[in-house]
C-alpha cells in the first residue's frame, strides 16, 4: 500500500503576510508548493491542520511541481521539503501516524533525550521532534514549521534582504539553509528555506 501524500495545509497569517515572505498567493488565499496547497488566513497562529491523500486523485491534480510552474513564487520556492512537528511523546505520534499509513523512514538521536523521526508523505518529509515538554509550548503535538526548497537560495536572500537570516550549511549534505525572520513578515510560523538537493534542481 502506498503511503498517503501531504496535499494540503491550513496556516495562520493573511495573504499579504505570506506575500511579504516572497510567496505567490492566489485570490482565494492559497499558495501552492509542489503538490501541497496551503490555505492562508486560518486560525490565530501556527498551522491549523493538514490533509493527507492521493496526489493523483486530487480535484486540482493538474497542478504539478515542475520547476517552471513553482518558480512563480518570487522567492523561488519549488516545493515543500519538510513539515516539522513537535511532540511530547514520539512513540504516541509514531503510532498515530502508522494508523494514517505513514511509515518511519529514519530516527536520529539528538541527545538530551530528544530525537528526530522522519516520515515520507509524497514529496514532503515529515520531521517529528520530541519529546517536547510544556516549557517548549503547550505540550501534546503540534505542527510547528515549514521548510520549502528554493531554486536559488542566494536569489531568495537578495529578494528578502534583512527578512532572511544568514545562509549556512544544512544538516543534509551539500545543501544550504536560511531562516526567515517570520515575525518581520507578520507570520507566526517558523520558515526555513533550503537549497535544492545537489544532484537535481528539485526533489
Amino acid at each position: 500500500m502506498t503511503p498517503p501524500a501531504l496535499i494540503g495545509l491550513e496556516v495562520a497569517g493573511d495573504a499579504e503576510a505570506w506575500r511579504r515572505a516572497g510567496f505567490a498567493v492566489d485570490d482565494d488565499g492559497v499558495l501552492q508548493l509542489g503538490h501541497v496547497a496551503i490555505r492562508t488566513g486560518v486560525g490565530a497562529s501556527g498551522i491549523a491542520g493538514w490533509t493527507l491523500g492521493d496526489v493523483a486523485g486530487r480535484a486540482d491534480s493538474s497542478t504539478d511541481s515542475e520547476p517552471d510552474a513553482a518558480a512563480a513564487h518570487p522567492n523561488g520556492s519549488l516545493l515543500l521539503d519538510h513539515l516539522v512537528v513537535m511532540t511530547d511523546d514520539p512513540e504516541r505520534t509514531i503510532e498515530s501516524y502508522a494508523q494514517l499509513g505513514l511509515e518511519v523512514r529514519r530516527i536520529r538521536d539528538l541527545g538530551n533525550g530528544k530525537s528526530q523521526t522522519f516520515f515520507r508523505a509524497g514529496e514532503v518529509v515529515i520531521e517529528v521532534v520530541g519529546p517536547v515538554g510544556r516549557g517548549d509550548g503547550d505540550g501534546g503535538e503540534r505542527m510547528w514549521g515549514l521548510s520549502p526548497t528554493v531554486a536559488d537560495l542566494d536569489a531568495c536572500a537578495r529578494l528578502l534582504g534583512d527578512r532572511l537570516g544568514q545562509i549556512k550549511d544544512a544538516t543534509q549534505p551539500g545543501r544550504k539553509i536560511a531562516t526567515l525572520r517570520h515575525e518581520a513578515c507578520g507570520l507566526t510560523i517558523p520558515v526555513a528555506f533550503m537549497s535544492p538537493e545537489p544532484d537535481r534542481s528539485a526533489r
